[in-house]
């Protein structure tokens, strides 16, 4: 049995929404969570997105569920910042939180007012703080001068042991790369024939630890509405890289998705009314290898599809708790 998470999208839903929604996830099954962590909305028909570390902070001590968050250090955050938050949330949920490092996207990054690297770039300065985060969480000083720089940082409030480092990845060279420093790889839900691509390179790269899908849903009663809240909310989220990555903005999106349909949404959303259809959809990713998978409703109304879910969905394909998040 999987491990079925609730994915909290912070560029959709206000942080007070937000947390009253994951605390229902508890409630009605899912056993784990994971959120975004984002400095503006993917378009402006989403209008929020709160900071991510303050709102786990809530999240985690007002349930019990174990945590993921994705983030990019390296130029919005300085790998020293980001190794202390983890630590931080290490040590007062111990084996509850893990961290998926990528290499970033513009619309988030280009805030500091420095120039979006290369990607070649962005994945060396992502393999530099990946080595400054792990050896700050063992307890190490740290000087570093690379593509980032770090003089004399430690990190004083430590976990027992440290959170797992994962690797986020939506195409196979980066699930290849990935493999040598992660414990774990996460992902999007693609088609079949490239997830199996993804961890097929992962694992022949000799990646370890758990394979994690967030998967992107829209559910109603009304197959309509279902499908038109996959639009409305989702129509800016169909491009691949390096489209996604290099886009700056929310007006960008929009201009960029001006003329993509319901049908197109239906590409990259799973949607439909019919719950045992979600539910054979999930069993499918889970045939696939993934070990836990993150739902994420693309509406902005969630208590509906968490409830549906949590009575009709969670019971068909069954729930188990996750491992401990700790590095391998």
């Amino acid at each position: 049995m999987p491990v079925i998470g609730f994915h909290n999208s912070h560029e959709q839903i206000h942080p007070a929404h937000l947390l009253q929604a994951v605390q229902h996830a508890e409630e009605v099954g899912f056993s784990a969570a994971m959120c975004s962590d984002h400095f503006a909305p993917w378009n402006l028909e989403q209008g929020h997105s709160g900071f991510a570390w303050s709102w786990l902070g809530a999240a985690m001590a007002t349930t019990s569920l174990p945590f993921g968050a994705v983030n990019a250090p390296g130029q919005r955050y300085h790998p020293a910042i980001v190794a202390q938050a983890v630590a931080t949330l290490g040590a007062m949920f111990p084996g509850r939180f893990w961290v998926a490092l990528g290499s970033g996207e513009a619309m988030n990054e280009h805030i500091t007012g420095d120039r979006w690297p290369r990607k070649d770039v962005r994945d060396a300065r992502l393999r530099e703080c990946v080595d400054i985060i792990r050896a700050l969480l063992a307890g190490e000083e740290v000087t570093h001068d690379g593509l980032v720089t770090v003089d004399r940082a430690r990190i004083w409030s430590l976990p027992e042991q440290p959170p797992a480092l994962i690797a986020p990845a939506v195409t196979v060279a980066t699930a290849r790369r990935g493999a040598e420093w992660a414990d774990g790889m996460v992902t999007i839900n693609q088609p079949h024939d490239t997830l199996r691509e993804m961890v097929a390179a992962y694992r022949d790269a000799g990646g370890r630890g758990k394979l994690v899908l967030q998967l992107h849903v829209s559910y109603d009663p009304d197959p309509d509405r279902a499908l038109a809240i996959a639009h409305e909310e989702w129509h800016s989220n169909v491009f691949p890289p390096p489209l996604c990555w290099d886009l700056d903005t929310p007006e960008a999106f929009e201009q960029a998705s001006k003329h993509v349909t319901p049908a197109d949404v239906a590409e990259v959303v799973r949607v439909s009314s019919d719950l045992g259809q979600h539910a054979a959809w999930i069993d499918e990713y889970a045939a696939l290898g993934f070990d836990e998978i993150y739902l994420h409703h693309v509406g902005q109304e969630q208590r509906g599809f968490l409830d549906a879910f949590g009575e009709h969905v969670l019971p068909q394909v069954g729930v188990t708790a996750p491992e401990p998040a700790v590095a391998l």
